[in-house]
């Protein structure tokens, strides 16, 4: 890469680390970003999930206060994470690069569509907290198991918006404060992430350069969007990820 398109990159990679620590959807700025610097789609997904690692983590770390009294939770959880992760790297590796070319478009603009919604949609688990008081397990038993681990495949196989799935499915099904279910929310996002990263390591070709630069520009934004995210105009993330992510869907198709 030249100098410029790495603080191009470098600059998409703050963003995508401050936009998953709130929003949860940051591929959607730097995957368009690596197709437009011209790597194949397989290999700018493949280095973009190692990039982002450590960015999800330091989204973590910054919502550790929201995190206390989560661990037997996010042990549960965090075990449908890593076998939905497994899963979905696998499936990316092993199935043929034209399927995943083929189904990025479609893939992308589901996620531009989650992003679009959610405002909509948190308003009506919220609405819906409200309205249905019952007991629940702190864990949401099976059906957030299973849930989770859906998402999971998702998310080690492509993962855009994969943070807004989970988001959804916690205000469904479990009574906690959006904050905390935000910080599990990170926690897993880092466990699918990480072991697709690990298997992508071990057996497939990464971009390493593009890798680095991600890994360093989005452990900047995962912190400041864990400490200062909640303060940007989410209409403004939420417009800039839509239009990146439906550029990206047509440059893909075409």
């Amino acid at each position: 890469m030249q100098a410029l398109e790495m603080v191009g990159l470098a600059a998409a990679a703050v963003a995508a680390g401050a936009i998953n620590a709130v929003v949860g959807s940051g591929t959607l700025i730097t995957f368009p970003t690596l197709l437009a610097l011209g790597y194949p789609p397989v290999l700018a997904n493949v280095s973009n999930t190692i990039g982002l690692v450590p960015g999800v983590l330091g989204a973590a770390y910054g919502y550790r206060e929201e995190l206390k009294g989560q661990g037997a939770r996010l042990l549960r959880l965090g075990a449908a994470a890593l076998v939905g992760g497994i899963v979905g790297a696998v499936l990316l590796l092993r199935l043929p690069s034209d399927t995943f070319s083929a189904a990025v478009p479609v893939l992308i603009l589901i996620a531009c569509v989650l992003v679009l919604i959610q405002p909509r949609l948190s308003k009506w688990l919220t609405e819906r907290r409200k309205e249905k008081e019952r007991e629940a397990r702190d864990d949401g038993g099976v059906p957030v198991w299973l849930g989770v681990g859906c998402t999971a495949v998702y998310g080690g196989y492509f993962g855009a918006a994969q943070g807004v799935l989970l988001m959804a499915l916690f205000g469904t099904w479990l009574r906690d404060d959006l904050q905390r279910l935000n910080a599990a929310k990170n926690v897993l996002a880092a466990i699918v992430n990480g072991v697709a990263a690990v298997l992508f390591i071990a057996v497939t070709d990464v971009a390493w350069a593009a890798a680095g630069v991600i890994a360093a520009g989005s452990v900047v934004g995962g912190l400041v969007g864990a400490k200062v995210g909640r303060r940007l105009p989410p209409q403004v993330l939420r417009g800039m990820i839509v239009v990146i992510g439906v550029t990206a869907a047509v440059a893909v198709a075409v």
